[in-house]
């Protein structure tokens, strides 16, 4: 399933998650200007898992954070950018805007610890912003977990767009990621997707999203059946 837009219209212009994505994309455009060199630059600012478990230093925090702009690829960026842009505009709404910045930047630094407490020694570089990312998703599920969100669905050689609770897309999504995050155990080595990262930041949304709200309406949570 791949998510197109929802239907949940925001009350304040979503300053920081368009930041985000514009600062995601800036730095996209610098790595690649670079050529060759860009190569090494991703190598520098990515997390590593064995550098930050030989001894937790300001340099491992920073390849922490660092790590959280850079991406292997534009697909990898579009990706991300684009539940950044369908799902951050309402959780930035509810939070407010200062108080979202540190929600995503946390989100992120839950997500890379999570990867390296299950993958201590790994020499593997992890780029990306979609730990971070999932914790939004993590926040939009118990937020708005009735919303629409209109979503494309592969069948075979044929395409359906249907119009499906956020509920079912993100629970999904989450499902996913445990699936191939349990096949994956062990495996650090092979490099890939660290859907362990995604795990983590996605229950760091769903636990502190709720609790960080500025705007005090009702969370509605996953058993009031009601609403549907």
């Amino acid at each position: 399933m791949i998510p197109l837009k929802d239907e949940n219209p925001t009350r304040s212009f979503p300053i920081v998650t368009y930041g985000l994505i514009a600062v995601n994309l800036l730095v996209f455009l610098w790595q690649i200007s670079l050529g060759a060199a860009g190569e090494t630059l991703l190598l520098q600012m990515a997390l590593i898992p064995a550098e930050v478990t030989l001894g937790f230093s300001l340099g491992g925090a920073r390849a922490i954070l660092t790590s959280m702009f850079m991406h292997a690829g534009l697909m990898h960026l579009l990706g991300n950018l684009l539940y950044l842009w369908i799902f951050g505009d309402n959780v930035e709404d509810t939070l407010g805007h200062f108080r979202y910045l540190l929600f995503y930047l946390a989100g992120g630094f839950a997500a890379s610890l999570t990867h390296v407490f299950l993958y201590p020694t790994s020499l593997v570089p992890t780029v990306g912003a979609s730990g971070a990312i999932a914790a939004v998703l993590g926040a939009y599920l118990l937020l708005f977990p009735h919303r629409r969100v209109v979503t494309l669905i592969p069948l075979g050689f044929f395409l359906q767009i249907a119009r499906l609770p956020a509920v079912f897309v993100l629970g999904a999504w989450f499902l996913l990621q445990l699936f191939e995050g349990t096949l994956a155990l062990g495996m650090a080595e092979l490099g890939g997707v660290a859907f362990w990262a995604h795990i983590g930041g996605f229950v760091f949304g769903m636990l502190f999203g709720p609790l960080l709200r500025q705007h005090k309406q009702p969370v509605v949570y996953l058993n009031d059946w009601n609403r549907w």
